[in-house]
């Protein structure tokens, strides 16, 4: 046989096939994961009491679950260890330092630390003339008092007055002593430094306050002070409030925020800002950092069938539209992260299960939330007697948590998650003005206004219903601020902001002021074609008290231009702008679920969540019009091409989502290739019940259970079987059954476990099937049967509050901490002793569905 070489043609034929071939796959394949994607946590230092072997034990137990990073945040000290405490910044503490990030590279991964020791910033070093300042009024002249704040859960070494945050000089050299520890000890810079929420309670003032408040509004204060410190319920007092709030704002803008984050630059490293509880404007101070950082604190009373509801718990402060602060701000300033503190108080300590976990990560990737810090871990020596050494307002995140066992998939779930969140772009469709003015104007009661987390959704009710309509009509805005709004530009008819993300419209909701230079801006958009929408009327006034009659006019002369521009609508008498209706998604209109649109180069991704009772199966319309899309579960990792059909107007996906479920979907503009299509089901209607014939022992407990069996006649909690010790342990039992199975040709089978207290990791004939940690507790296992005899093994690990609260009863002395020791999730010195056993182990009813795949319609 004669062979040929194949012509220069055919090669390169050949090459551009294989070279798609790659491209395809590299579009197609899940993200690397990084350490960024990977959840961190906020590691404390107790008395920074940590050694070589300590640091190296935890490190390698928390990156071998899944861990990415750890943040160093030192605290108060264990009592008895005082021998062992570190000055904070101290040469031996840099060493420790140092050590930290050597190990955590060693291990691939990162070290974030806060700037100071427990919060806010402050410390020994912050003399009278830096600390947080207050404003005394003598009737007849201002004096500058001190509010004498101490820092709260301060380190050994970090104890001292809070720093004046609005003083640029004594951030300055707040900031000096970190160069001089560092430079002292040739210590490397962690990945970024973090600032904590702001907790400076009524430092309202600054020396140089009258000076600044006078170079940025264009008069002086000192006149009218009175009115200042009046009810505000005049105009001339209000507008002088509302200039002290806009002054108060600048300052810590300008002073701190970007002098902070501008230090860091100067060191090769970053920030990372919780801004959130500021007297400020919280878009621009988050956008000030290079990680602007929300948190979730509380939990949330989703609607998702089964999801245990706890009867001690704290309701969620962080809901999406206040979340949204912090994405906004680094969705228009061009920042990739949005960081979040996660799961603070979730429940009471030692009763957080993974279960109640997930739904609220979910939550707040659908706010825009790509980077992820649990709240927290404690640094624990590996012989501390259990519970180990533990921080009062934390889910616990660590080794000596009966969860650690099945942690690292809820960890796998968070990283392949991020891992595409992290990817491509911000696709909101809109910008959303955020009236500061309006607030600043007419918020009563003190004319110093803070903006924390609990109870924002309350103080600002008006705007956040804004947000919650706009979400629920399948749309997503970005809220942006009147410095963000000057600085954006116009392109192809779509607002670019600065930091490169484009917008379909602004919408501006119902206002009554605006300073006539962001109006006048947006009047130069709506010029080159910006689509703009008042939700409203115009707004007719000017914040402010200076040359009030002046501004008014030159406001209404822009009115009268924005009024001629046909890309301008007024009084629309509804939140979203005309024209869009084909861009809705209709997985929040229709569904009720829970998302977020993010665009890369090739098309769009997905995250759709289920965080409601009912169930999808069928059809959901796009807001986009892809040619081919993938799904991606990001609990099992399993990828599929899903079914796309064009309808009038839309491109519609088929989706099966479960209530507590979540799904990626990643689109193309054009047609990939994908190894297999998604996995569609539907039930046959045959099940079988496992429902006797169970077996149970335990592998792990504490105390020691032994190697007894119990036969039971159905699934059931062990804490009901007869024994005192079930009702007071922790740990893992496994539970057995062995059923006849005959299968149906093309079938596969659905385990459903039922209620799960709290997860479990399944077996099927000798081969691990997987690992569930949330609602819905099912897993399809058909591969793994056979004709005939199967057994399946299912190891379930329960939460550790039954074992705290006997300790509790039996007076063992485990709250071994200084200063507040461990309080309670309403802050008071309680014991855990009048808990009644929770429910543990597997509950059921547990049985087996018959599930047959759909067939694959073509259109």
């Amino acid at each position: 046989m004669k062979h040929t070489n194949p012509s220069p043609q055919i090669l390169l034929l050949l090459a551009l096939l294989l070279c798609g071939c790659r491209q395809s796959d590299n579009l197609t394949a899940w993200p690397t994961i990084t350490n960024q994607s990977k959840p961190w946590t906020r590691w404390w230092w107790m008395g920074s009491a940590v050694d070589s072997a300590g640091i190296t034990y935890n490190l390698e137990a928390l990156a071998g679950a899944g861990i990415g990073g750890v943040e160093i945040t030192p605290i108060y000290g264990v009592k008895g260890k005082e021998a062992q405490y570190i000055d904070y910044l101290s040469p031996r503490w840099m060493n420790m330092l140092a050590y930290t990030i050597a190990e955590a590279r060693r291990l691939g991964m990162g070290v974030d630390m806060n700037q100071g020791t427990g919060w806010p910033f402050g410390g020994p070093d912050v003399g009278e003339e830096d600390a947080a300042s207050r404003l005394v009024w003598l009737g007849d002249e201002i004096a500058t008092g001190k509010t004498r704040q101490m820092v709260k859960r301060a380190a050994p070494g970090g104890e001292g007055l809070v720093l004046d945050h609005l003083n640029r000089e004594a951030v300055e050299r707040y900031l000096a002593k970190f160069d001089q520890a560092f430079s002292a000890t040739s210590t490397p810079f962690p990945n970024s430094f973090f600032n904590d929420s702001y907790e400076v309670y009524g430092a309202d003032w600054t020396a140089s306050l009258p000076d600044e408040f006078e170079r940025r509004r264009g008069y002086p204060i000192e006149p009218f002070v009175a009115q200042l410190l009046s009810d505000g319920s005049t105009d001339t007092a209000a507008r002088i409030i509302a200039d002290y709030r806009e002054t108060i704002s600048d300052i810590l803008l300008d002073n701190f925020a970007k002098s902070w984050t501008d230090w860091a630059h100067r060191q090769g490293t970053s920030t990372r800002y919780q801004a959130h509880g500021s007297p400020a404007s919280l878009i621009d101070l988050y956008a000030a950092a290079d990680i602007p950082e929300c948190e979730s604190f509380g939990i949330t009373d989703f609607d998702i069938p089964g999801l245990r509801r706890d009867s001690i718990r704290k309701v969620n402060d962080g809901d999406p539209a206040v979340l949204k602060f912090a994405s906004s701000a680094a969705h228009i300033a061009g920042r990739r992260f949005t960081s979040a503190e996660a799961f603070t108080w979730l429940t009471e300590h030692f009763r957080t299960s993974l279960s109640q976990c997930k739904p609220e990560l979910d939550l707040m990737l659908a706010a825009g939330v790509n980077r992820i810090v649990f709240h927290g871990t404690t640094y624990s020596p590996e012989d501390a007697p259990w519970p180990g050494w533990k921080f009062y307002a934390a889910v616990d995140m660590s080794p000596t948590n009966t969860l650690w066992r099945d942690a690292p998939s809820f960890f796998h779930y968070t990283a392949r998650a991020l891992s595409f969140l992290q990817s491509g772009e911000p696709d909101a469709d809109f910008l959303l003005y955020f009236p500061i003015y309006d607030i600043w104007h007419e918020e009563r009661g003190n004319h110093y206004l803070s903006f924390p987390i609990h109870g924002l959704r309350e103080r600002l009710p008006e705007f956040c219903a804004l947000v919650d309509t706009i979400r629920s009509a399948g749309y997503d805005a970005d809220y942006i601020s009147d410095s963000f709004i000057r600085s954006s530009t116009v392109e192809n008819g779509q607002i670019r902001t600065s930091g490169g993300s484009l917008y379909k419209a602004l919408i501006l909701p119902p206002i009554r002021r605006i300073p006539p230079q962001t109006l006048a801006h947006i009047s130069e958009m709506a010029q080159k074609g910006a689509r703009i929408y008042f939700a409203g009327d115009y707004p007719r006034d000017v914040p402010g008290l200076y040359r009030m009659q002046e501004r008014r006019l030159e406001l209404q002369k822009i009115i009268e231009q924005l009024a001629a521009e046909s890309s301008v609508t007024a009084a629309g008498g509804t939140i979203i702008p005309p024209g869009f209706e084909a861009g809705a998604e209709s997985f929040v209109t229709d569904k009720k679920g829970s998302m977020i649109r993010r665009r890369h180069q090739h098309g769009h991704t997905y995250f759709f969540s289920m965080l409601r009772g009912e169930a999808v199966d069928g059809w959901i319309r796009l807001g986009t019009n892809p040619a081919s899309a993938i799904f991606y579960d990001p609990m099992s990792g399993k990828t599929g091409k899903a079914i796309l059909r064009n309808s009038p107007g839309a491109t519609e996906v088929y989706m099966q989502l479960r209530p507590g479920e979540s799904l990626i979907l990643k689109t193309f503009d054009h047609t990939v290739a994908a190894a297999a299509g998604w996995e569609y089901y539907k039930p046959t209607g045959q099940a079988v019940e496992l429902q006797s014939g169970w077996r149970m022992h335990f592998i792990e407990s504490d105390p020691p259970l032994g190697s007894a069996t119990y036969l039971l006649d159905q699934p059931g909690s062990w804490t009901e079987l007869p024994g005192d010790s079930l009702r007071i342990n922790r740990g893992t039992a496994l539970y057995a059954t062995s059923f006849t199975l005959r299968k149906s040709p093309g079938a596969d089978y659905r385990l459903c476990l039922g209620d799960v207290r709290e997860s479990a990791s399944v077996t099927v004939n000798g081969r691990p099937a997987g690992t569930l940690f949330a609602i819905p507790f099912e897993i399809n296992i058909g591969p793994l049967l056979r004709e005939g005899e199967n057994r399946i093994e299912i190891s379930v690990t329960n939460l550790p509050a039954n074992r705290i609260s006997d300790y509790d009863r039996r007076g063992v002395e485990w709250r071994i901490f200084r200063e507040i020791n461990f309080v309670g999730i309403h802050y008071r010195n309680e014991t855990f002793s009048r808990w009644q056993p929770l429910p543990s182990g597997l509950l059921g009813p547990v049985k087996l569905l018959e599930m047959q795949p759909m067939p694959q319609p073509r259109f």
